[in-house]
């Protein structure tokens, strides 16, 4: 069973997730975007991977904050303006997709299987502004130089979870640490996750959480339209 975190103390959450993570665990957390896991070992991946039954086609995000998108995204200024706009000024989530610095020392430290995993077309996911928990583990990832990957805390194609009581079984079995904060902020009927953009092709990869409003913002602030797929 699972070590259940129910409290309020998110430093102190934060730290007991990251340090299990880290320690080649796997952890469930409460996102704004609906319930995540977190991994950073190639074991914990594969475990992860199973659980979801999910393909290795499809790649996982890097567990980030704003520093970390800064040091690995490769973005022209605007690009960069949009995603501060949105996130910071908006503070809206938003899963930013781009090339990335390749020889960034941070990646040296994710096992080759793992980064192999988390990369698609040369470009990284990294999700940002979604929620005090995720950003506070994400703050002490970068802090210590640990990159880790997540994914939704369900099974493919089962519909983002918005409650941990929600969370599929085969999930839960895995986890060596999970947290309960309830409801998330960003829950639908429609069971939609991050919204996803390529931010070189303004392409969106996935409408999900706050679509409309990101895209009011990009369209009144930046004159550009985002592109969805058909």
């Amino acid at each position: 069973m699972p070590v259940k975190i129910t409290g309020n103390d998110i430093a102190t959450d934060a730290r007991r997730v990251f340090e299990a993570v880290r320690g080649g665990g796997i952890a469930i957390i409460h996102v704004d975007v609906g319930y995540a896991v977190l991994a950073h070992t190639a074991d914990a991946v594969r475990r992860v991977y199973a659980a979801k039954r999910r393909s290795f086609d499809k790649p996982t995000g890097l567990l980030g904050n704003h520093a970390l998108h800064e040091a690995l995204h490769i973005l022209g200024e605007r690009e960069r303006e949009m995603v501060r706009r949105i996130t910071q000024d908006h503070d809206l989530p938003l899963a930013v997709i781009a090339p990335y610095r390749k020889d960034h020392p941070l990646l040296a430290t994710l096992d080759p299987f793992v980064r192999k995993n988390a990369v698609k077309n040369d470009t990284l996911n990294i999700l940002l502004n979604a929620g005090e928990l995720r950003n506070a583990i994400a703050d002490l990832a970068f802090a210590h130089e640990t990159v880790c990957v997540g994914s939704s805390a369900n099974v493919s194609l089962s519909g983002t979870k918005f409650r941990l009581e929600d969370v599929d079984p085969e999930l839960r079995a895995i986890a060596d640490v999970e947290t309960d904060y309830g409801l998330c902020a960003h829950h639908n009927a429609q069971g939609l996750s991050s919204t996803m953009v390529d931010f070189t092709t303004f392409r969106v990869q996935r409408a999900g959480a706050c679509f409309e409003r990101i895209a009011e913002v990009m369209q009144r602030e930046f004159g550009t339209e985002l592109k969805c797929p058909v």
